[in-house]
């Protein structure tokens, strides 16, 4: 039996070790200052999801690590944010699946036309393997996947009429993101699909070089294209996800302390940045509502909406790939109860 004395010892030892823990975590996490950029303004949801991480990683570093926040484009467009990721010289960004799918193309699996009913099955799809899968796979493209974000559903506004029926859609400009899938849906339409990054939008409806364009309901509010259109038509053609990113050349430098502060963060954000955007689409509507003229497309004409990008969605299934297209299809129709 141990003497009374080395016992007491060996406890208080061990109670140092425990005490001292914490401490030790918080002597792991370096002084790093991280820069965070994006195309949307910075009271959009997206902007408060980012502000969300910032203050997170904050606060579960001890002051550590802040994350500076660069909204509205101004250090570039999304493809030159996803360069400077991957480059090492920016640190986080989020942008459109069908942006990202310029380095993987099984993103382009969610904006495959009316693919989602509702925000909760996106999110199934995001959480689970088939989202869990696809970031990790954006590793040896020099990015750490730390979750997908929300914009919602998408609608068309523009400055000529209503959409109510598909015919409304033929001859106009439209501007889209710079993704095939999305050039090709809108050529399916009979529109005139016009690529063009997200800055330079605003100015090109107020010059009326295009149209319209489409986007979520709180993109719409907080870009102020109500203040250059006057039509938006409630479409939900496509789902967009925003996958939220890191370059993985910072990342690496981080050690596991650190990694941990990110990855718990990033989680954090994600669920606030989600809630956020739900919350958001009432209030968007209502307010969109007192400045443009606001329709309604009806189910039976969205079922020839989809019809008519039958085509688009049967070719880009098979580019994403139609064994991940089943998964993803029976994993929807687990969730609505069809099986």
């Amino acid at each position: 039996m141990p003497h009374p004395s080395l016992s007491r010892r060996a406890f208080a030892a061990g109670t140092a070790a425990l005490l001292a823990a914490p401490a030790l975590h918080a002597q792991e996490i370096r002084e790093r200052q991280l820069r965070f950029a994006f195309s949307l303004a910075k009271d959009h949801p997206l902007g408060l999801g980012a502000q969300k991480f910032a203050d997170a990683v904050a606060q579960r570093s001890g002051g550590k690590l802040r994350v500076s926040l660069f909204p509205g484009a101004v250090l570039g467009s999304d493809m030159q944010n996803l360069s400077a990721v991957r480059g090492g010289t920016l640190d986080f960004t989020s942008m459109a699946t069908g942006i990202v799918a310029s380095l993987d193309k099984r993103f382009m699996l969610f904006d495959l036309p009316f693919l989602f009913n509702t925000p909760q099955e996106a999110y199934a799809i995001a959480d689970g393997a088939t989202g869990t899968q696809l970031q990790a796979d954006l590793a040896p493209h020099g990015i750490v996947g730390l979750g997908i974000w929300d914009l919602g559903f998408r609608h068309m506004t523009n400055s000529k009429r209503p959409i109510a029926r598909a015919e409304d859609i033929a001859g106009l400009k439209i501007r889209v993101i710079g993704s095939p899938i999305f050039l090709d849906l809108f050529n399916a339409l009979g529109a005139n699909p016009v690529p063009m990054t997200f800055g330079e939008v605003y100015g090109a409806l107020e010059s009326r070089a295009i149209d319209g364009q489409d986007n979520p309901l709180g993109v719409i509010e907080s870009a102020k294209f109500a203040e250059v259109q006057k039509y938006l038509s409630l479409t939900r053609h496509v789902y967009t996800g925003m996958p939220f990113m890191m370059g993985r050349k910072t990342w690496d430098a981080l050690n596991e302390a650190e990694r941990k502060v990110i990855r718990e963060a990033a989680d954090e954000a994600k669920q606030f940045e989600r809630q956020a955007v739900q919350r958001k689409e009432g209030e968007s509507i209502d307010a969109l509502r007192k400045s443009m003229q606001v329709n309604e497309v009806g189910a039976a004409e969205i079922k020839r909406l989809r019809e008519k990008v039958q085509a688009v969605s049967d070719k880009f299934a098979r580019e994403v790939g139609e064994p991940l297209v089943q998964q993803v299809q029976a994993e929807l129709a687990r969730l609505r109860g069809g099986q």
